[in-house]
């Protein structure tokens, strides 16, 4: 069977059965990010420790074909030699906050640790774009700060975090809440969650 973007959400629920609690905020999220693309936006990540892993993880699986063959744009084919054509897929715009290391780096000793994020997100994102931000507690104040000035200035606002109630489950327009309260597990269940929304916006876009 083709997949769809159902068959591949009711999948990741056959095999994860705990994350129906999640169901309405994943979809809600898939819709929110295809909108972003579907703009012309981009999508932001951050997040801390395994957490910013994911956040890598996350854009490596945007930046590139996934599940299947994305063709670049036939315009851009049309004008490089074949050779180099055909080895380039379709893109997904996505930026990794916890690999820039130079203003990461600059800002936290400079400025503070805690708005590092927050001022990548002022000086990248613009209105229609969305910002991912991953923290199992939800409190991360890095990732907060992020989501708090992504708002003010009309990005969407993801967040994926533990079961409890927290910071950003407050500043976020959508938060996948997973039913885990231990940081690994809680990072156990992200995974197949963001694996589940790349497939979706890979399957409705390409």
């Amino acid at each position: 069977m083709k997949p769809t973007t159902k068959t591949i959400l009711s999948g990741l629920l056959l095999r994860y059965p705990k994350l129906e609690v999640c169901h309405s905020d994943i979809e809600t999220s898939f819709k929110a990010l295809r909108e972003t693309y579907e703009s012309g936006g981009k999508v932001l990540v951050c997040g801390n420790g395994g957490s910013a892993a994911d956040a890598e993880h996350i854009v490596g699986e945007l930046m590139k074909s996934f599940r299947k063959h994305r063709p670049i744009p036939a315009a851009i084919s049309s004008a490089l030699r074949p050779g180099l054509a055909a080895k380039l897929e379709g893109a997904l715009p996505a930026v990794s906050l916890v690999s820039m290391c130079g203003i990461v780096s600059a800002f936290s000793n400079d400025v503070d640790w805690t708005t590092a994020f927050a001022q990548q997100v002022l000086g990248l994102a613009k209105p229609g774009d969305a910002l991912v931000a991953l923290s199992t507690s939800g409190n991360s104040a890095n990732c907060a700060a992020a989501a708090e000035v992504a708002k003010a200035m009309g990005v969407k606002t993801i967040a994926l975090t533990g079961a409890s109630a927290s910071r950003l489950s407050e500043i976020c327009d959508i938060t996948i809440q997973v039913p885990e309260s231990e940081t690994f597990k809680i990072q156990e269940l992200h995974l197949p969650v963001y694996h589940a929304l790349c497939a979706m916006i890979e399957e409705e876009l390409f």
